[in-house]
């Protein structure tokens, strides 16, 4: 199939991104929940569990999907919704979502068991919304303007979120991601993991653009 013009694409999936959206907005609401109610129930807190929810790269990158799947299912209202309708955004969530799946499965699943509602929570942010968006992101996105230059551009996120959890760690010492703990490993082994993590990031860019300009050249069916 080839790139879906961009005047047609969001009302022919609008109903996909909607229902998207909403399983993901829920999605978010409830492991908010279970990460306050966490805290609360070992005397650390509400904030605490709000502090702890904002520091997974899962959540911000989900936020960013759902964020851009209700733009895409209200339509462009804003400077906001604009952008985060742009082809190479949503590329850029992208190549994300499939590092969050990819990574979570690959590394971080054996490491706990989750269960009951934290498992529903667990298998939508990990699983199921990864291939949702990389679905939509095929299926309804126009790649005509996707250019290798903007992967550069697109790393920017992943390493901004490193930066982050290094600066996090160093006010409180907690690290959402044992590859990532400094207290455990040390900066220089966080430093060769981040750049190993990143190096994941480059590959998966790499292959979605490939992907996007193989079927851009394909004839419009």
């Amino acid at each position: 199939m080839s790139a879906i013009p961009s005047a047609t694409f969001v009302s022919r999936y609008r109903a996909f991104a909607a229902t998207a959206a909403l399983l993901e907005w829920l999605a978010l609401a409830l492991q908010l929940y279970l990460s306050i109610q966490i805290t609360n129930e070992s005397g650390q807190g509400a904030w605490a569990g709000v502090w702890i929810y904002f520091g997974f790269f899962t959540t911000l990158t989900n936020l960013l999907v759902a964020l851009a799947l209700t733009a895409t299912a209200w339509g462009p209202r804003g400077q906001l919704s604009r952008f985060l309708g742009r082809p190479s955004v949503y590329t850029c969530i992208a190549m994300s979502i499939v590092v969050v799946g990819a990574l979570y499965n690959a590394l971080l699943r054996q490491l706990w068991h989750p269960e009951g509602w934290q498992l529903v929570a667990d298998v939508i942010l990990h699983d199921i919304m990864p291939v949702l968006f990389l679905l939509y992101w095929w299926f309804a996105v126009p790649k005509k303007n996707l250019h290798w230059r903007q992967l550069g551009y697109w790393l920017l996120y992943p390493a901004a979120y490193f930066l982050y959890v290094l600066a996090r760690g160093a006010v409180n010492g907690w690290y959402p991601y044992p590859f990532l703990d400094v207290s455990a490993l040390g900066y220089a082994q966080v430093w060769i993991d981040g750049l190993a993590v990143l190096l994941a990031f480059v590959v998966v860019a790499v292959l979605l653009i490939a992907l996007g300009r193989w079927q851009a050249r394909l004839p419009t069916t």
